[in-house]
């Protein structure tokens, strides 16, 4: 471990390129079990893809509560094998196992008590419903399969080794994959077959940390010496709650725009849905990129080298802007070119081509924000991601997307404009809380 601390401080670049892809490989792959099912499940029907589009938002929160207590335990492990200690950083990786255990009880206890109503309350009509619910029931029981899971990849991504997650939930995927015939058409268990695919490929993958958590993890968690620490816990859940209320306002972000693109009819709400499809192609690495820098910025600032802390921000912030403006200009010179690939109506084609070339001018916004959030993160403050996604999407865009369209009377690309507007103003602030915490940090 202390090795490789010293090569990720000799070669800070290379180290952040060598964390990231096998970051976005995983953040691929975790991305995948949702199309998967879907796409097995198409040949049920439209009820049951329905169903199954009903469950995403839910699917969403897990991953996104998942993915806050990895990122605030991360940064807490990092910053102590950054700082030599690998024994308080043990106890962190402990204690956020911990908390996961916690929060899965919480959320299978909560499905049992609220997750019709909430399904009725997102719309689910009488032929969706049992669908639905016969879907999620059967995936709720599996969180105490994905949370444990989750954390364990976050505890190897700590240490500065992010292939050993990558390869674990190829190996889940694959699985899933090979599962979803079976269980959905050989064993004719529908919708519920493909959340029981998901389930045992969670019990997997699990199983494959464990193993590898004594074999190849530098860190040695182990519950025989485990000493709770009520302030251990509020560090990982101060930086990970406002990480996961981030994930979770970007949803709520989309739900947003969802209804403002309704006020232009169906065609715009698909056309809007198209260019949301094309975005993430530029997202994903950056989420990858972003995710590595909290690993590494929480080491460097252990290791109270301040300045390769300012400087692997930089270069993450140069990396980012770079490659989304790249992927940027490749959507600007040919938008409908890139949106064939998902159709080929010329009404949907029209609506979507304009609002993409106006919608690229966020992708380097998107970037900045994104890897200053998690920087911060990485240095153990949770605070300021969330508040610059709170001025992004509920001070700027969202009231100015409803001044445009219905005060104002402006039409479709002005959705696209006041999205524009809110990243250029979260950039700002980003900026303005970063270089503070900089110039504290060197202090």
């Amino acid at each position: 471990m202390k090795d490789r601390i010293e090569e990720f401080i000799a070669r800070p670049r290379r180290a952040l390129l060598t964390l990231a892809l096998p970051v976005f490989i995983a953040t691929f792959v975790q991305t995948m079990y949702n199309i998967v099912d879907t796409a097995f499940v198409g040949g049920l029907g439209a009820e049951s893809i329905a169903a199954l589009t009903f469950c995403f938002p839910l699917f969403f929160f897990l991953i996104g509560l998942n993915s806050g207590i990895a990122v605030g335990m991360n940064s807490s492990i990092s910053r102590r094998l950054g700082a030599g200690d690998a024994a308080a950083a043990e106890s962190s990786a402990a204690h956020g196992l911990a908390i996961s255990a916690v929060f899965a009880g919480l959320n299978f206890l909560l499905s049992l008590l609220f997750l019709k109503p909430i399904f009725t309350l997102f719309g689910a009509d009488p032929a969706v419903l049992p669908l639905s619910l016969g879907y999620m029931r059967v995936l709720f029981l599996g969180v105490f399969f994905m949370f444990p899971a989750f954390i364990m990849s976050s505890i190897f991504s700590a240490q500065g080794d992010t292939r050993t997650p990558m390869k674990v939930q190829t190996a889940g995927l694959a699985l899933n994959a090979l599962l979803d015939p079976v269980l959905i058409y050989g064993l004719k268990l529908g919708v519920r077959g493909a959340a029981l695919a998901s389930v045992l490929s969670f019990l997997f993958t699990l199983a494959l940390f464990l193993r590898l958590l004594r074999t190849r993890s530098s860190l040695r968690v182990s519950f025989r010496s485990f000493r709770f620490s009520p302030s251990l816990c509020r560090e990982i859940l101060r930086v990970g709650m406002p990480a996961s209320l981030m994930m979770l306002l970007m949803s709520v972000y989309v739900v947003f725009l969802n209804r403002f693109a309704a006020h232009f009819g169906t065609e715009a709400v698909a056309a809007f849905g198209l260019v949301v499809r094309l975005e993430s192609f530029a997202a994903m690495p950056i989420i990858a990129l972003s995710l590595s820098l909290v690993t590494l910025v929480g080491m460097f600032s252990g290791a109270r080298r301040r300045d390769l802390v300012r400087d692997t921000v930089w270069l993450g912030i140069r990396l980012g802007a770079a490659f989304t403006t790249a992927v940027g200009l490749l959507f600007l010179a040919a938008p409908r070119l890139w949106l064939k690939i998902f159709t080929r109506e010329p009404a949907l084609l029209d609506l979507a081509a304009p609002f993409l070339r106006v919608d690229v001018l966020t992708f380097p916004l998107m970037s900045t924000s994104m890897i200053i959030s998690r920087a911060l993160q990485g240095l153990g403050l949770g605070a300021p991601g969330l508040v610059i996604n709170l001025i992004r999407i509920l001070f700027v865009a969202v009231p100015l997307a409803w001044v445009f369209v219905h005060v104002l009377g402006w039409g479709f690309l002005s959705v696209a404009w006041a999205m524009v507007l809110g990243g250029a103003a979260s950039n700002l602030a980003a900026f303005l809380w970063l270089r503070h915490s900089l110039i504290r940090a060197e202090s």
